[in-house]
């Protein structure tokens, strides 16, 4: 990793929940890396790849799988591509770029709504259709990351893993993201009830797939692009303008206070909202995104904070609350930040 390592004991408690829900949850192993002040503070391990015998230990190349965090991916090359012009405005409706859809369901639907999940569409096999008009309310539904990856593609002629690979992982030298089309022995299984070896395996490598990997710290050097605007070693190696798109709060003001607010795709922290997935302590300006594997990037600028946390479970067992969860962790950090400052 391109920060340098100053190991402490600062944010032990943060290694507890973490370590704590990892023992809530169904999976066979966790990690935890955290930036605070240009520097690696706090980075554990813990587990196997798999429950099988002899499987690999979780270690610092390992990559989980990312599941819903892919988006945080997908909003920034929606942000590339509105930076340089592809997409005139967030505000265009989908029809525009999409003309072989239904324009009667689509309503009025805008790339906004796409990014702020704010669209009201759902897609049930294979079939679109609405479930409240667009900007009226939230809802989390796949049917918008297809349709976002579509329209990438159609006006800036690359993928998503194109964009990626050129504006971020190459000049950023993240050498453990992306998306596989196979497995191979860095990929941590993810855990789940039945017999499939890992979860979500698709063949396309165009970032349009539920099959994104990444290690604990290359998610980590993600934030911390995010964090610092994209100014890195004296050097502006992604536009700010982008990134600053991507983590601004974009949600209609149409829709109730209390739901959750999203950037492209970033849940944001503005305003209080009894939905959001972001704890309390944590202040307004951060931003964080959470997948369906419990894994976890929590970015805030007031504090100089990139938290990560990796599981490969598959979603929650009974009677765990995984907003609770995720919501502490960020307190976590933010009470070790504010316990020095008392």
């Amino acid at each position: 990793m391109f920060i340098s390592k100053n190991l402490n004991d600062k944010f032990n408690p943060v290694i507890s929940h973490v370590n704590n829900t990892y023992n809530s949850v169904d999976g066979s192993g966790a990690a935890v890396v955290i930036i605070h002040n240009d520097e690696v503070v706090t980075e554990n391990y813990w587990g196997h790849h798999s429950k099988a015998p002899g499987a690999r230990l979780v270690q610092e190349d390992t990559q989980f799988h990312v599941a819903s965090v892919r988006k945080s991916y997908i909003g920034f090359a929606v942000a590339y591509a509105v930076h340089n012009g592809y997409l005139a405005s967030i505000d265009d409706k989908v029809i525009n770029y999409l003309p072989e859809l239904d324009a009667t369901l689509l309503n009025g639907t805008t790339l906004r709504h796409l990014l702020t999940h704010t669209h009201g569409l759902r897609e049930i096999d294979g079939e679109i259709s609405r479930e409240f008009d667009s900007g009226q309310s939230w809802a989390y539904r796949g049917i918008n990351i297809s349709l976002l990856t579509q329209i990438v593609k159609e006006t800036t002629g690359k993928t998503v893993s194109q964009i990626l690979s050129e504006h971020v992982f190459q000049p950023m030298g993240f050498q453990e993201t992306g998306w596989y089309g196979q497995q191979n022995d860095k990929l941590a299984e993810v855990i789940r009830d039945n017999d499939e070896p890992f979860w979500n395996s698709y063949l396309s490598t165009d970032g349009d797939q539920m099959n994104m990997y990444v290690s604990a710290r290359d998610l980590a050097k993600w934030g911390y692009l995010h964090l610092k605007q994209g100014y890195i070693k004296g050097e502006q190696v992604v536009d700010n303008e982008i990134l600053k798109l991507a983590t601004t709060l974009q949600s209609p003001k149409t829709i109730d206070a209390d739901l959750p607010q999203n950037g492209f795709l970033w849940f944001v922290k503005d305003l209080p909202a009894q939905k959001t997935e972001i704890g309390e302590l944590v202040p307004k300006g951060s931003y964080q995104i959470l997948g369906y594997t419990g894994a976890a990037v929590l970015v805030i600028p007031e504090h100089d904070i990139v938290a990560v946390r990796m599981f490969n479970s598959f979603g929650s067992p009974d009677g765990f609350d995984y907003l609770e969860d995720i919501r502490s962790f960020g307190d976590t950090v933010m009470e070790c930040v504010l316990k020095d400052k008392k």
